[in-house]
């Protein structure tokens, strides 16, 4: 069994952490405008311009089923929808606003044909729910806020009522999690009290917005009362069930930042530069660096959500498919070294190649030797002789053969000691797999 041990949460993250790999999905009135889903308060939308992406939401060509099965195909075990971003559209039928998704000319709930069809393909259900909301009345101005330097703004806080406005999350929550079967995931986001309030603007009263704004001690009790079990982020300002380091790879285990202990942690991240449907970006990554990206992850103890943003008509676009290609592709035979794996044993981290990785399952009885940069014939790892019973590369069960000791003029060690190494004997052409994975057995 794996050693290292998680901080206790209040919710099952047992299954997630066996999962590792999931689907992000932001969707909304951001779709139409296609250049970022921040659209509304960095360009300074006002609300009657930015209504005619409310009248004009007509997602067509959404088939709630094609987006579940390219997530299943492309390895991913959860996923989280959209449920409402900052601009305060609902994707769902509340009965608590008229600005949601049955009002528009898509004119039926967009959540729950999610739910079925992703359910339906055994895929865990998870809402993302905005603790902010740009369009709801009782939400006051501040540093996020698409009003913040109209001339008027020092007077536009006036009547806004925070108390009024978490009442409405938690009824919304309630709908969520009462309306939709099991729910697994409820991803809220996000606190942001750090924010001072700039001294030309003193009518901005309060250092951003955090735990007390959104109630969340009662917000995260409801939810876990309609849900017993559900996880849920951290980003309430409270502590709950999982770390969410966002657009930045962790490059060890996240830790509590009091006590040290590791936690239950998930780098969400995108396949260009935003997170909605944007037209005109070119930031896409490429096909190795999305591997790597889910690699380096688990290798570090950490689950991967990973992001798509359908257009306003309603389907992924090629450049998304093509990325989710990629991990089909690759994880239809490389994904036992993804699921049930966690960062490896420290007694094999030292003797790692620099251009390698390890993931290792939970029972400890296999370790996963991710190869990022081909070596041609030879590879030389420190720490594994005496304790290999097997090998084989992953993507076709073909063995692996290797010699004891090191391998001299071939090792890609800084002062390995040869009698703890083992050098693998590879074929001098790359499988065609764009990561070559060595499935080690131990003895």
């Amino acid at each position: 069994m794996s050693s290292y041990v998680t901080r206790k949460t209040p919710g099952d993250t047992e299954w997630f952490r066996h999962d590792r790999f999931g689907m992000f999905i932001h969707w909304g009135l951001y779709a139409l405008p296609a250049r970022h889903e921040w659209i509304k308060t960095r360009e300074f939308i006002p609300e009657e311009k930015y209504d005619k992406y409310f009248k004009y939401f007509n997602p067509d060509l959404y088939d709630a089923k094609e987006w579940a099965r390219q997530a299943k195909a492309a390895g991913m075990k959860y996923a989280v929808f959209t449920a409402k971003h900052h601009e305060g559209f609902c994707m769902f039928d509340t009965k608590y606003t008229d600005y949601k998704c049955t009002n528009t000319p898509a004119g039926r709930d967009l959540v729950r044909e999610y739910v079925d069809a992703f359910r339906a393909e055994g895929i865990r259900i998870g809402f993302y729910y905005s603790l902010i909301d740009w369009h709801h009345p009782d939400f006051t101005v501040d540093f996020y806020h698409p009003r913040r330097n109209d001339p008027d703004a020092a007077e536009l806080n006036n009547g806004r009522d925070m108390k009024k406005y978490a009442l409405y999350m938690r009824n919304q929550v309630e709908e969520l999690l009462t309306n939709y079967g099991k729910i697994d995931i409820l991803w809220f986001d996000f606190s942001y009290t750090n924010k001072k309030t700039p001294a030309d603007k003193p009518w901005m009263t309060k250092p951003g917005k955090g735990k007390d704004d959104w109630e969340a001690e009662e917000l995260v009790a409801l939810a876990r009362k309609l849900q017993p079990g559900i996880i849920i982020d951290n980003r309430t300002d409270t502590e709950q069930d999982i770390w969410t380091p966002e657009q930045y790879q962790p490059t060890e285990w996240v830790r509590h930042k009091e006590t040290g202990e590791l936690v239950t942690w998930e780098a969400c991240q995108t396949f260009s530069g935003s997170w909605g449907y944007y037209r005109d970006e070119q930031t896409w990554k490429s096909p190795e660096m999305l591997i790597r990206m889910l690699i380096n992850t688990v290798s570090i103890g950490g689950n991967l959500l990973m992001n798509v943003g359908p257009t306003s008509r309603g389907y992924i676009d090629h450049r998304a498919e093509a990325a989710l290609g990629v991990y089909a592709d690759w994880m239809k035979y490389n994904g036992r070294s993804i699921y049930g794996c966690t960062m490896a044993e420290p007694e094999f981290l030292d003797g790692l190649p620099a251009d390698c990785r390890y993931t290792q399952s939970e029972d400890g009885k296999r370790l996963y030797l991710h190869i990022y940069s081909y070596p041609f014939k030879a590879l030389t790892v420190g720490g594994l002789a005496g304790k290999i019973d097997y090998a084989q590369f992953l993507h076709d069960g073909s063995e692996v053969l290797y010699t004891e000791g090191g391998f001299e003029g071939h090792s890609m060690l800084q002062g390995c000691d040869d009698d703890t190494a083992v050098t693998f004997n590879l074929p001098a052409i790359k499988p065609n797999t764009l990561v070559p994975v060595i499935e080690i057995f131990l003895k």
